[in-house]
C-alpha cells in the first residue's frame, strides 16, 4: 500500500471548538503562470481534478491553537465559486464546516533561529475541502455543499 500524500480529515479533528469563515471566497491566483497584459495572474486550477481553486480564511475557536495557527486557509477545488453558509450569529465571522476535508503536512524551513540555536522548523498543514455547510449540515442541505461547490445538479 503507498501512502497517500493527502488524507482524509474529520472537520471536528482539525477544528474541535468550531471554525468561522472571516471574508469571502476568493479565487487562487496561479503566480507560475505568466501575468496577463493587465499584470493580473490567472486563476490557479487543482492538479489533481483541473478545477479552479478557490480559497477562504479561517479562524479556528480552540483556545489551545497556537499564534500561527490560528487563522487557516482552506483551499476549495470546484467548477464554479463556492457560496458560503447564512450567517444567521450576530458576530461578523460565520460558523462553518468543512465537507471532504484532506490535509498534507508538509516542513516548513524558515531559514531562522531560535535564541538557542536550533532550526525554527516545524510542520506546516494544507488543508483542502470539498466545499463547506453550516455546521450540523450535510453536503447536500447547503448551497456552499461539495455538489454545489463542484457545479453538479
Amino acid at each position: 500500500m503507498a501512502m497517500q500524500k493527502r488524507f482524509g480529515v474529520k472537520h471536528d479533528d482539525v477544528f474541535p471548538k468550531m471554525a468561522f469563515l472571516k471574508g469571502g471566497v476568493d479565487a487562487v491566483a496561479d503566480f507560475n503562470a505568466p501575468a496577463r497584459p493587465d499584470g493580473s495572474r490567472p486563476q490557479q486550477l487543482d492538479k489533481d481534478t483541473g478545477l479552479p481553486l478557490w480559497q477562504v480564511l479561517v479562524l479556528d475557536a480552540d483556545d489551545e491553537a497556537g499564534k500561527k495557527d490560528t487563522a487557516v486557509t482552506i483551499k476549495i477545488a470546484a467548477k464554479h465559486q463556492p457560496v458560503p453558509p447564512e450567517n444567521k450569529t450576530p458576530f461578523p465571522w460565520t460558523p462553518v464546516e468543512f465537507v471532504g476535508l484532506t490535509a498534507l503536512p508538509y516542513v516548513e524551513y524558515t531559514g531562522s533561529k531560535d535564541k538557542d540555536g536550533h532550526d525554527r522548523t516545524r510542520i506546516v498543514w494544507s488543508f483542502r475541502a470539498e466545499g463547506m455547510v453550516a455546521p450540523g449540515q450535510s453536503a447536500g442541505q447547503s448551497a456552499g455543499g461539495s455538489a454545489a461547490s463542484k457545479g453538479a445538479a
